[in-house]
């Protein structure tokens, strides 16, 4: 009789992926089954930081916001790496067997820490940690007009009122829109059409 046959480590890997789905999708049916479904116009509004959010979603941003994003979490995951190093450099069992670890992890802790001050300091010297801002321009033109009539033309628009609206006039205008249209003339034609017999009929 023959060994039963081991799983393979990607047999072991179908299993994690397996197990991993059916784990989520059985949280998610949990959480549709319980939770309450109770939406409202502020539950269904768009979530921006706890502000409301105004204007159109449909908006270009600027790409240095994404830029400073992208280096916000290159340096932020590297933190992942102190973690382990904080442990084996706290590791006083390890430091009892060869003091030299402790040296060791703490020399190579700066080397790595230079490395992120120096792509900090190369980034920062580029110039991609500024906002860009854009430099106003003053049109101009090639026209002898002078500018105290453009000034002049801006103070007589900015003095133009709007009329205030009234009901009176609201209820008179239909009274003026139903009165009896008047018939327009009839046009005659212009000219009137004759037809000639052709020659072989006469």
């Amino acid at each position: 009789m023959e060994g039963v046959s081991q799983i393979s480590e990607f047999g072991k890997i179908l299993i994690f992926l397996i197990t991993g789905i059916l784990a989520v999708g059985f949280a998610f049916f949990v959480s549709r089954l319980i939770s309450p479904n109770n939406p409202n116009p502020e539950k269904l509004t768009s979530y921006e930081c706890g502000e409301e959010p105004t204007g159109s979603a449909w908006m270009p941003f600027n790409s240095r916001f994404y830029v400073i994003a992208l280096i916000f979490l290159l340096f932020e995951v590297e933190m992942i790496f102190i973690l382990p190093w904080a442990t084996v450099f706290g590791d006083k069992s390890i430091n009892n067997i060869d003091n030299r670890w402790g040296v060791l992890s703490l020399i190579e802790m700066f080397i790595f820490l230079g490395i992120l001050i120096l792509g900090l300091a190369y980034v920062w010297v580029k110039g991609d940690l500024d906002w860009i801002k854009p430099n106003p321009t003053v049109p101009t033109t090639d026209t002898d007009i002078p500018g105290s009539l453009y000034e002049q033309v801006n103070k007589q628009q900015s003095a133009y009122k709007v009329k205030e609206f009234s009901i009176e006039t609201a209820e008179t205008a239909p009274a003026t829109a139903t009165a009896t249209p008047e018939t327009p003339p009839i046009r005659k034609p212009m000219f009137k059409p004759t037809f000639k017999k052709p020659e072989n009929e006469s």
